[in-house]
């Protein structure tokens, strides 16, 4: 995944995630990451519409973002 998620941020390709909270909440979010270490990635959450952080461990699945027809 970890190597998925660098080629995504290196390209700047937005991707779709399936991301589960702190407290159990099951969301699919679309991000543009911004940067990333061992645990976390910053990125632009297009649902939210701010920069957020998120946990890798949280992460449940991931794609590239599906295009609009």
């Amino acid at each position: 995944m970890k190597s998925f998620l660098s080629r995504c941020h290196l390209n700047k390709i937005p991707v779709e995630i399936m991301y589960i909270s702190n407290n159990g909440q099951v969301s699919q979010r679309i991000i543009s990451i911004n940067d990333m270490n061992e645990t976390t990635i910053r990125a632009y959450c297009h649902l939210r519409k701010t920069q957020r952080v998120f946990k890798l461990e949280n992460i449940l699945s991931i794609n590239y973002k599906k295009a609009a027809v």
